[in-house]
């Protein structure tokens, strides 16, 4: 065989051996270019800590990407619990002396004045009383009589001095029998008028009248005619009320109560003025932990000027517990809870190839987290859509 004969042969079993090796590859779809390419497609060079995609323009248009930032977060403590009464303005009107109730002049949910008539009871007190004082009115008058008739006859051989002496002694005593029989009455709110009408008339009036100590709103009333009541005995016949001011109170768990303090503001909203926010403050914090629930009782001033909240209102509650804290924040959307229950967030530095990095998150409020690990101010992230690439990674490959 000649050289040129030999290098025909060995250059056509070469360009064989290549035809069957593309072939080969062919057969188990080892193209050089792939038909149809993925959208997007997890990056080799990734570790396991930190996975990476890299997107596609049309994928780009379905995430946002923002610089992460820093956000004022007020440092809060969150409670539910219930509005009530204020107690230290509400005052039970309790009448004096016992009796029985004998008229009711306004009705619950009323506006009083001070002074304004309650309610009348027939007291045995203002009975015997009024009976004392019409008893002295006429010893006084009578006494009075004798004075003048022993003045006129004196010195006459009809009255003598001593007599005359013991007259004016009598009636001097009789006036201030009168004087304390008069004041003995008026203790039980009667007018002079009306003390000087049932000594005219000879008549007692038995009705005594309680009035409101203060202003405000009948917020309870048990009075009925007929009812015997008594001076501190509950249930008080009316409640009067100012109603401008509100107690909340709610239960705090007991790690927190080192947070909390005297006068520290307070936000209350309620179910029914979802969009309204009640201000007030920390007016008191009990002493005793419930042993069963281990929290502690606080109570809250809150200011309702215009009676919008009612007693038995189950509200939420927030307490500023400490100044606000500027610290590393990003838009919620832009973290991720994994199945693991690890939070994560996704970086980038070109806006197309992402990196998940694992982040440690705390305060939430007004749709920002709180960045305590993980992320940098300044750094590249996605602030909407996270969740999205999230699946992708999730998502099994496709042949």
């Amino acid at each position: 065989m000649s050289k040129r004969t030999a290098l025909v042969f060995v250059t056509t079993a070469a360009i064989m051996v290549a035809m069957g090796l593309l072939q080969s590859a062919r057969s188990h779809g080892q193209t050089a270019h792939a038909t149809k390419p993925p959208d997007a497609v997890a990056n080799s060079n990734a570790s396991a800590s930190e996975p990476t995609l890299d997107l596609s323009s049309s994928q780009l248009d379905a995430i946002k990407i923002e610089p992460v930032g820093t956000y004022l977060f007020p440092v809060e403590e969150n409670a539910v619990g219930n509005i009530d009464f204020d107690g230290d303005v509400s005052v039970g009107v309790f009448p004096l002396y016992q009796g029985t109730i004998l008229n009711i002049f306004v009705d619950l949910g009323a506006q009083v004045q001070q002074e304004q008539s309650l309610y009348t009871i027939k007291s045995p007190d203002l009975i015997q009383a009024e009976s004392n004082l019409i008893g002295a009115a006429a010893t006084f008058e009578l006494t009075s009589k004798e004075l003048e008739r022993a003045k006129s006859l004196n010195g006459a051989d009809g009255v003598s001095q001593r007599e005359l002496e013991q007259a004016t002694s009598d009636q001097q005593t009789a006036e201030g029998a009168l004087k304390a029989a008069r004041d003995a009455v008026r203790v039980f709110g009667k007018t002079d008028a009306e003390i000087d009408q049932m000594i005219a008339s000879r008549r007692i009036d038995p009705a005594l009248v309680v009035r409101s100590p203060t202003s405000g709103k009948v917020t309870s009333k048990n009075a009925q005619p007929g009812f015997l009541v008594q001076p501190g005995n509950d249930p008080a016949p009316y409640t009067v009320s100012d109603v401008s001011l509100k107690w909340m109170l709610a239960d705090v768990v007991e790690s927190d109560i080192s947070l909390l303090h005297l006068g520290q503001p307070v936000q209350v909203n309620v179910m029914a003025y979802p969009d309204r926010v009640f201000k007030g403050k920390v007016s008191k914090i009990y002493s005793a932990v419930d042993p069963n629930t281990h929290r502690v009782t606080t109570r809250s001033e809150i200011a309702d000027p215009k009676d919008e909240l009612r007693p038995g209102m189950l509200a939420n509650f927030v307490i500023r517990v400490r100044d606000p804290m500027q610290t590393t924040a990003m838009p919620a959307n832009g973290v991720v809870r994994e199945p693991d229950g690890t939070m994560t967030a996704w970086v980038t530095s070109d806006r197309r190839h992402f990196v998940q990095k694992a982040v440690k998150t705390g305060l939430r409020k007004d749709g920002r987290v709180q960045i305590l690990a993980g992320l940098q101010p300044g750094e590249l992230a996605v602030s909407d859509g996270a969740v999205f690439l999230s699946n992708m990674l999730q998502a099994p490959p496709t042949d």
